[in-house]
């Protein structure tokens, strides 16, 4: 299928770096999918394009959250709001989004057999989603409502939205099918 794509965000040269090490490896598995890597507009895009086949520059969101970031120690995570751009690959069927500090250990192809919203739930918030990895169905509708909606509310951690706050968004069911270690290692193997 080549209407479908896995994604990744690099907003600055840091986790385009990462992104360099999780399209290697999604090569390496022999993949079937287009990867697809957003990137902030200080990102040099010319040594993603060697490894994706689509680059797309992309406004960087901010959370605004300071204080939360900062008790997490995790500024950077400010911007992970970026990733709600992912919704608007119209091009794509269905697309699954990966943090660019991720590696795959195997082939994966099989997460898009899973339906939109799917993802691990957050080890630390039991009513949440963790959204390094998920599987979703672009569209410019619910990208639209995305940003409404994290506009308006913001996010509880300064980081993530709640499966709660994407669940009140109309048209978009939060299905968490995919095992929480899928965003550790794969235990099967």
């Amino acid at each position: 299928f080549t209407d479908q794509a896995f994604v990744t965000l690099a907003t600055n040269d840091s986790y385009a770096r990462g992104a360099m090490v999780l399209g290697k490896s999604l090569r390496k598995h022999n993949t079937s999918k287009k990867l697809v890597a957003l990137v902030g507009p200080q990102v040099s895009e010319s040594v993603l394009k060697r490894l994706y086949d689509e680059v797309r520059v992309v406004d960087v969101l901010d959370s605004g959250d300071t204080a939360h970031l900062a008790m997490m120690k995790r500024p950077d995570l400010g911007v992970t709001f970026t990733k709600l751009h992912c919704w608007t690959l119209t091009h794509y069927s269905k697309c699954v989004f990966m943090d660019a500090d991720t590696m795959v250990l195997s082939n994966i192809d099989e997460l898009f057999d899973k339906e939109e919203l799917s993802a691990a739930p957050d080890p630390g918030w039991p009513d949440c989603f963790n959204s390094g990895v998920f599987v979703f169905r672009p569209s410019v509708e619910t990208h639209g409502k995305l940003l409404q909606y994290c506009t308006e509310h913001g996010s509880f951690d300064g980081k993530n939205p709640s499966s709660e706050s994407l669940g009140m968004i109309e048209n978009l069911e939060i299905e968490i099918y995919l095992s929480i270690y899928i965003n550790l290692f794969d235990p099967c193997k």
